[in-house]
């Protein structure tokens, strides 16, 4: 099917948004700025439907770059680095259609307009120039009913994606307290001030550190950077001390270095299995008794008369053995998914690409 062509100017007002992004008073009305998200405004500039197409470089660094481009309805306020395409004849330009046509299409008919060297732009007269096929109103309004058909079913398999990870992920913890829940029956649990000693790790500063180091630095958190020299010959068990992950539990690699936001064991019972003890520790979920406290922080006295239960090591390999076997299947499973939530996200260039060879 050909469609008649016309520039945008012929069938859009093109208006520049008036709203300074961040000086903005916050109030009823959306206020449409480069990102995904909405801010809001006190007043409002227009009443839509429109398209809101960015007039800066999506990246800045002098690229010539457009990530989206914003439908929008109902009354809004408009950042000053937009401009608002707004259709004259509602019964000519469907302004979902255009919006949907300008995301499948900015690489091939905005992107090339945009000039500068620091600062890559648009110009609103560029903009208007821009010819677009048109096809009749019906045809326009189902193109855009099938492409939010298509975008819908993409978004609940978005939805059930992350379900399934979340409650993948929920599984090795919900499996491992279940474990040392039922060692609990079994067997008296026993004070960690008994069974293990701990130490902070020694500072860094970021200057001191560089991705081009041999060694890992672990911080409170895990893997920090990167150092010349390393405090351990042997991976350690080590504990955020403080930090956004305070009382995560995790171990180091051999040859590594630990800074003063982590705890690390210094000595370890011989009753006690490596991997077990990770587990159990693990299981005692300091971070949230951390994040109880007004300053999050873990501490060897706060840790000392927390019990765990301490089977005997036979019993304790075969639980680790269970435990890594279904951590494996975990990782494998949220990998899955993650590669489904790629594929997911290459659907939609795609849908909109065959929308607009009528192929749809």
């Amino acid at each position: 099917m050909t469609y008649r062509r016309f520039r945008i100017g012929e069938v859009c007002s093109l208006i520049k948004g008036t709203s300074p992004t961040m000086k903005t008073d916050p109030g009823e009305y959306p206020l449409v700025v480069t990102a995904a998200f909405r801010r809001t405004a006190s007043t409002y500039q227009l009443e839509g439907p429109a398209v809101c197409v960015p007039l800066v470089s999506s990246t800045g660094h002098g690229d010539a770059a457009l990530h989206r481009v914003h439908y929008q309805d109902g009354r809004f306020a408009l950042a000053n680095l937009l401009v608002a395409l707004l259709p004259k004849d509602p019964n000519l330009c469907e302004a979902k259609y255009l919006y949907h046509l300008l995301m499948a299409k900015k690489e091939e008919y905005l992107v090339p307009l945009m000039l500068g060297t620091a600062n890559v732009s648009l110009k609103i007269e560029d903009i208007a120039g821009v010819e677009i096929p048109l096809p009749p109103l019906a045809e326009q309004r189902r193109i855009v009913a099938r492409i939010e058909q298509l975008v819908g079913r993409i978004e609940e398999a978005r939805r059930l994606r992350q379900q399934a990870t979340e409650e993948a992920e929920a599984l090795l913890p919900s499996v491992r307290s279940a474990c040392m829940g039922e060692l609990l029956k079994k067997h008296s649990g026993e004070p960690l001030g008994e069974l293990i000693s701990m130490a902070s790790g020694e500072g860094l500063t970021s200057s001191e550190m560089d991705d081009s180091f041999e060694y890992p630095v672990y911080g409170g958190g895990g893997l920090n950077g990167r150092y010349s020299r390393y405090l351990f010959e042997e991976s350690r068990i080590a504990i955020g001390r403080v930090g956004a992950r305070c009382g995560c539990v995790f171990t180091t690699e051999p040859k590594s270095w630990i800074t003063d936001n982590a705890l690390y064991l210094t000595e370890t019972s011989d009753r006690l299995d490596h991997k077990f003890l990770v587990h159990a520790l693990s299981n005692l979920d300091l971070r949230q008794q951390a994040n109880q406290a007004a300053q999050p922080v873990v501490s060897q006295k706060k840790i000392n008369p927390m019990e765990i239960p301490v089977p005997p090591l036979p019993e304790q390999r075969r639980i680790v053995e269970y435990l890594d076997r279904l951590a494996g299947q975990v990782t494998a499973l949220t990998q899955l998914q993650s590669e489904t939530a790629a594929e997911l996200g290459a659907l939609l260039p795609s849908i909109l690409d065959r929308a607009f060879k009528g192929k749809l």
